[in-house]
């Protein structure tokens, strides 16, 4: 069931425009992420569980296999 579930993801911070590339967690959501530039704490936007879900280019590994993120 874990074919094909990519663990990179780039984060683009909303306040600056940094992106990075970073490894997600496999089981767990990551709710905050400080930006290497500018050291801004990213937080997730209403109704997204994880700040890969919000600001990066893929979505966190439990959403990506059809499972509840934060449980």
């Amino acid at each position: 069931m874990q074919e094909n579930i990519v663990l990179k993801s780039t984060i683009t911070c909303p306040h600056c425009g940094f992106q990075k590339e970073e490894t997600m967690p496999v089981d767990a959501c990551q709710y905050f992420y400080t930006c290497t530039s500018c050291n801004i704490r990213l937080k997730p936007k209403l109704g997204d569980c994880c700040v890969y879900c919000s600001y990066g280019t893929v979505k966190c590994p439990p959403i990506q296999m059809n499972k509840s993120c934060c449980s």
